[in-house]
């Protein structure tokens, strides 16, 4: 009786424990940039150490209003973000009126759990109004695609019901946080995943300082060495394993560290195997990029690798997020896509916000955010569509257009191809694409007809910036 009564009061901190959350978001339109909508949603999350409520980011991401409501009371209390990591999709709430924690008991973490271990997953699912708990064990722990961020990190694959408004609560085993659910995979049969604790104890100490810094990317492309006939022109016998570095971004903190051919044998000491993976757990293996990601930015992280057939051991400052390497950033979210419009002709950085809309996925576009930013360029512009006019006739067609110069000069960004269009005193604006083909814009028409083009397609405003 004793035992059951234990049990009975730990379920019952745990529940106590449980937050639900309403969320106001602006969504913001891609393909028609001047536009949004306002979408309401609820999501899960829990109260742990220094008052604060942990959740998904994806669940308060372009957030306009925050309400929370403990599980087993009625009343709504507003809340705020407090810290934000879309990379990681997890987030922290504060609560304004602190008297929601009353008599809580903040959750502890636990550490990895072990494959077939049994969790239960505590939110607020479709479906009802009250706290759902559904049981199941772990199945897979391994690196997969965040869907908030399209970014590769450790997550644990769970069978215990996941659905919609689970997001952001805590998976539980003996009395602890394991992870917060994440996501599900659509048209399955019980196929959760959640952010495992050690991905959420990396962004609770990133945080201590009072800033998001974020995960750390190391800047280079590599290849797998599973076959025996590429091993044997780098010289690797059976006994020795590893990846081929591809090529490194110009501004990652590895370039002229690392050199593409290196072979990376090692990191901090775990070896890497030719197929990517490291032992992270006893016969567990994911990404060797698990080791990576455990370290804060500012950390350092070392590689042994085999370099025209010598063995060399180098050190890499982890300085970049993949923003900081990528030509077309990762998706965006807290923010209004950036736009301009003259003559009738709309144009934006290409995004992957953008690239993810239903039918614009060209290859050329594609290729582009398969890139790595440079000095001279961190960033691409299209010309996303043309508000039809007499001024523009011919071009009323063109989408997704991507522009190379303007007036044949190059520009590095979206700001500076802004300018570069501002400050044109010749009398037709030429822009090119990477082909040599031309768009002409008369630059006096465009300015005589900017007020006519936004009044009848009830556009406020001709440009946005972040």
């Amino acid at each position: 009786l004793f035992v059951v009564n234990v049990q009975a009061n730990a379920n019952k901190d745990v529940q106590d424990s449980i937050v639900k959350i309403y969320t106001v978001s602006k969504i913001p339109n891609y393909a028609i940039p001047w536009n949004s909508s306002i979408r309401r949603s609820h999501g899960s999350g829990s109260i742990i150490l220094g008052n604060r409520i942990l959740t998904n980011a994806h669940v308060v991401a372009n957030e306009t209003f925050i309400e929370v409501k403990r599980h087993g009371q009625i009343k709504r209390y507003q809340a705020e973000v407090e810290f934000i990591s879309h990379q990681s999709d997890l987030a922290l709430l504060r609560v304004k009126d602190e008297s929601f924690f009353d008599n809580t008991i903040p959750l502890e973490f636990a550490q990895l759990p072990q494959i077939q271990q049994k969790i239960s997953v505590y939110g607020f699912p479709l479906g009802g109004n009250s706290l759902s708990v559904s049981t199941g064990i772990v199945s897979r722990l391994e690196h997969h695609t965040y869907a908030h961020s399209r970014e590769n990190f450790l997550s644990i694959q769970i069978d215990a019901a996941v659905n919609p408004g689970n997001s952001g609560g805590p998976a539980i085993s003996n009395g602890k946080i394991t992870g917060v659910v994440m996501q599900q995979i659509t048209k399955s049969q019980n196929i959760g995943y959640i952010v495992p604790c050690v991905v959420v104890k990396h962004f609770l100490e990133d945080v201590k300082d009072g800033l998001y810094d974020g995960f750390a990317n190391l800047g280079i492309g590599t290849q797998k060495m599973e076959s025996k006939t590429l091993r044997d022109v780098y010289g690797m016998n059976k006994d020795v394993s590893g990846v081929m570095v591809m090529k490194v971004s110009t501004l990652s903190s590895a370039y002229e560290v690392l050199e593409s051919g290196d072979i990376l044998l090692s990191i901090d000491g775990h070896r890497i195997y030719n197929d990517g993976t490291v032992e992270f757990m006893p016969q567990q293996y994911t990404s060797f990029m698990y080791y990576a990601d455990k370290k804060q930015i500012g950390d350092s992280i070392e590689f042994e690798l085999l370099r025209d057939f010598k063995r060399v051991e180098v050190e890499v400052r982890l300085q970049n997020v993949a923003n900081d390497d990528l030509l077309v950033d990762t998706i965006e979210h807290d923010v209004m896509p950036r736009y301009t419009i003259y003559g009738g002709y709309v144009f934006t950085p290409l995004s992957r916000n953008l690239l993810s809309k239903k039918g614009s996925n060209r290859l050329e576009l594609s290729e582009a955010a398969s890139k790595w930013a440079t000095v001279e360029k961190d960033e691409e512009v299209v010309l996303l569509k043309v508000l039809a006019d007499n001024t523009n006739r011919g071009n009323h067609n063109i989408t997704y257009w991507l522009i190379k110069t303007v007036n044949d000069t190059e520009f590095k960004n979206f700001e500076e191809f802004k300018k570069l269009v501002a400050n044109s005193k010749k009398k037709y604006l030429l822009l090119k694409n990477k082909d040599g083909v031309k768009i002409a814009i008369d630059n006096d028409k465009a300015k005589g007809i900017e007020k006519q083009i936004l009044k009848r397609y009830s556009i406020n405003t001709n440009c946005n910036q972040k």
